[in-house]
């Protein structure tokens, strides 16, 4: 905590950075508007109010104004430049259109989060997203999904986000690499091939299982292989649970 109010934050991190100092001594026609969109961002958040949805999220000032702040206003600040590529959050993307959108990451644990996976409201907002991402292209979206992930020091079999299984398979024309991509190695701190990958496992990610204890749930998450294979099952009742397959006594339904 810097004991900061957000738009001392803000105006802080400008002026430390030379970039006020940058535009102010630059002698180009456009310097004086970005020094004017400068101080307008100081402006905008001296009235930042955290939503419902940022508190419930466990943001704090600077990070969920950071979530709703577009790095570039709009298509039309790309004017100027040659093959423009503008970068913004989806939330900052709403009410938006270009000609081409790329739409990166989707993969089950980054987009949906994990924690919107084990939370049916966070998971619907985080669909709604997908949905605003989805139709901001006029003319072409691309999608992109990684088939390995370094996440938390290990190297991770990336699965492509339940977000692609819902768009109509017609929609899609799907391009892989010529190249052969290759795989994580499957040892010490490394993952696991994703059980759904796999013929010996009574249970597939995402399917719905009965526990005798637990009631009904869906299978959301698993680590290792075979019989000692953990499985992370969203119960309705009682909530995220991590269960031994060998052990789980878990019923497809």
């Amino acid at each position: 905590d810097t004991g900061l109010a957000l738009a001392e934050q803000i105006d802080h991190a400008i002026t430390q950075s030379g970039l006020r100092d940058f535009y102010e001594k630059d002698s180009r026609g456009n310097a004086e508007s970005r020094v004017e969109n400068l101080d307008e961002l100081v402006n905008v958040a001296s009235r930042f109010e955290l939503t419902p949805d940022d508190i419930e999220a466990g943001l704090s000032e600077l990070p969920a104004f950071l979530s709703h702040a577009a790095l570039e206003a709009g298509e039309g600040q790309g004017e100027s430049w040659d093959d423009c590529v503008q970068l913004m959050t989806l939330h900052s993307a709403k009410g938006l259109e270009f000609p081409l959108v790329f739409l990166v990451g989707l993969e089950e644990g980054l987009f949906p989060s994990q924690r919107s996976v084990e939370d049916e409201g966070r998971l619907e907002e985080e669909r709604r997203l997908a949905y605003v991402g989805i139709t901001r292209a006029r003319q072409r979206l691309i999608i992109t999904h990684a088939e390995s992930r370094r996440m938390h020091g290990a190297e991770m079999l990336a699965r492509p986000s339940r977000f692609l299984g819902e768009v109509p398979p017609s929609l899609i024309d799907e391009v892989r690499p010529r190249v052969q991509v290759s795989r994580p190695l499957y040892a010490g701190r490394f993952a696991e091939p994703p059980p759904s990958l796999k013929d010996d496992l009574p249970v597939k990610l995402g399917q719905r299982v009965s526990h005798p204890s637990f009631g009904e749930g869906v299978v959301v998450s698993a680590e290792g292989s075979g019989a000692h294979t953990r499985l992370q099952v969203n119960f309705e009742s009682a909530g995220s649970k991590w269960l031994v397959a060998a052990y789980a006594n878990l019923t497809p339904l």
